[in-house]
């Protein structure tokens, strides 16, 4: 029996030392003490939900950001393509004025060497015949009517090679 009094004992002092505890307050202590950790988690799960949602728009902003300014990068890149076009279209008409220009330059002083290499050839052939046809005429005629002649024939001769 002695073990079931020293079990009834331990019982009853368990029993008076919870009233004692539920007296003094401990109970509340307690509540309180889970109420204020409960309300410290539910403030930092509250600020990491706040941060979290702040940083998802952060990064939407950012990716906002970097679609303009990819749409901005393919505008200078399509701007620089046209330009390089335009500038290689414009460098392309001034090359072919340029040739067409020294085309016509050449063909012009062609143009002009033959004048002056057909004049140069009919002048040394005048100047070829007026002296055979003065050769000629001083040895197969003399006196004033071969002077007559030769001048005639000289006169003749330039007129028509000229």
């Amino acid at each position: 029996m002695l073990e079931l009094d020293a079990e009834f004992w331990v019982a009853v002092s368990f029993v008076i030392f919870l009233i004692a505890l539920g007296y003094m307050g401990v109970h509340r202590m307690i509540l309180d003490a889970v109420d204020q950790r409960s309300a410290r988690i539910k403030a930092e799960l509250d600020e990491a939900k706040r941060l979290r949602e702040e940083a998802a728009g952060i990064v939407a902003q950012y990716q906002q950001k970097r679609l303009q300014a990819e749409a901005e990068a393919e505008a200078i890149i399509a701007g620089a393509r046209a330009e390089a076009e335009r500038v290689a279209a414009e460098a392309k008409t001034k090359m072919e004025d340029f040739v067409a220009r020294r085309t016509k330059m050449a063909e012009a002083k062609i143009a002009q060497a033959e004048v002056q290499a057909l004049a140069d050839v009919r002048a040394a052939a005048a100047e070829a015949a007026v002296s055979a046809a003065e050769k000629i005429l001083s040895e197969t005629a003399k006196g004033p009517i071969a002077d007559t002649l030769i001048d005639q024939g000289i006169r003749d001769v330039k007129a028509k090679l000229n």
